[in-house]
């Protein structure tokens, strides 16, 4: 109970000091702008405003910051969506992750920073080729291969769990390449 007031207490002092900065640096623009037309200075262009990786300027980010809070609820849930439907995949017969997977996962771990109540199951699939055996050892070691890439970003290891489904669980369950690329994987389920 202690801990949670004291994070609470810190979060709230975080937004108010954010607050006080935002409006003072708006009083001081005006300040700048009013002490130039009094001395009959030539006003500089003004520049548009900047928007963020949010694509919000300056002028909407207390609105947002409302609307972002009534719409958390359906942000996590698109988020969690996201983050279970985007799987990593493999080349043949292999478990080294690929450029691609590296891009993936840092998201995953962005995710699993910023919502530390959740933990993740990594499965790791294979396609039809190779004894079941083979192909149970070689989704773990895959499955493996992603978490400790998380591990290495941070995530602790106690959030990770994995299971290899081996040849079982196909994405597609045609017989040709395609397929198969597509059964190389690494699938996310989110765990509360």
């Amino acid at each position: 109970m202690g801990k949670k007031m004291i994070t609470g207490l810190i979060g709230l002092a975080f937004v108010c000091s954010s607050f006080l900065v935002m409006t003072s640096c708006a009083k001081k623009q005006l300040q700048v702008s009013e002490t130039a037309q009094q001395t009959g200075q030539a006003k500089a262009p003004e520049k548009a405003p900047q928007a963020t990786e949010t694509g919000s300027t300056g002028e909407d980010r207390g609105q947002q910051g409302r609307t972002q809070e009534i719409q958390r609820g359906q942000t996590i849930a698109d988020a969690i969506r996201l983050f279970e439907s985007t799987s990593i995949y493999f080349d043949f017969d292999q478990s080294q992750l690929k450029p691609e997977a590296k891009v993936n996962l840092r998201k995953k771990a962005n995710f699993l920073r910023s919502n530390s109540s959740y933990s993740v199951r990594i499965e790791g699939n294979c396609d039809e080729r190779g004894t079941n055996q083979y192909n149970l050892a070689l989704g773990e070691r895959r499955a493996y291969a992603a978490k400790k890439f998380l591990v290495a970003l941070g995530i602790p290891g106690n959030r990770i769990s994995s299971i290899s489904y081996g040849e079982e669980r196909p994405a597609n369950p045609l017989h040709n390449e395609d397929a198969w690329a597509k059964n190389r994987r690494d699938e996310f389920r989110l765990v509360k």
